[in-house]
């Protein structure tokens, strides 16, 4: 009986998804990398700007590899999960108080990134990139102005 438990209680653990966050800490540790966030960010658009393309230029080849455009549009989503992620968890959260010169700016930017990484996952329309390009842009401008 207990062998059965305790190869019950393994099986029901393997069963449990693993997780990945990569979110910073809300301690405050004062541990912060604004730049390496953004390039974070940027890394994250350039990605699912290229998964997209893969996915169209998928989708058009008469015998397409299933198993490729799953993994793309997978790919694309969790890219755009883990921009979300930074927007939310770090800039939002963490480092645009609300006493700091151009809070309104700053969070309407941040979330329209939201808006945008969410429509990327939902489409494959490159347009919704461009945006997110613009508005990383635009806040890349107002966070660091001095």
């Amino acid at each position: 009986m207990k062998k059965f438990t305790i190869i019950s209680a393994m099986c029901v653990l393997l069963l449990i998804p693993a997780v990945a966050v990569f979110s910073h800490c809300e301690i405050p540790c004062g541990i912060y990398d604004d730049g390496m966030r953004i390039k974070m960010l940027w890394e994250h658009i350039t990605t699912i700007e290229k998964s997209i393309k893969t996915i169209q230029t998928l989708e058009k080849e008469k015998d397409h590899n299933s198993n490729q455009l799953i993994r793309w549009i997978m790919n694309k989503d969790e890219h755009a999960n883990q921009l979300q992620e930074i927007v939310t968890q770090y800039f939002m959260t963490q480092r645009i108080k609300p006493d700091t010169k151009n809070y309104s700016k700053k969070l309407e930017n941040l979330h329209q990134m939201l808006i945008y990484s969410m429509k990327c996952k939902q489409t494959t329309d490159l347009s919704h990139v461009e945006k997110l390009k613009s508005l990383l842009t635009n806040f890349e401008k107002l966070y660091f102005e001095k």
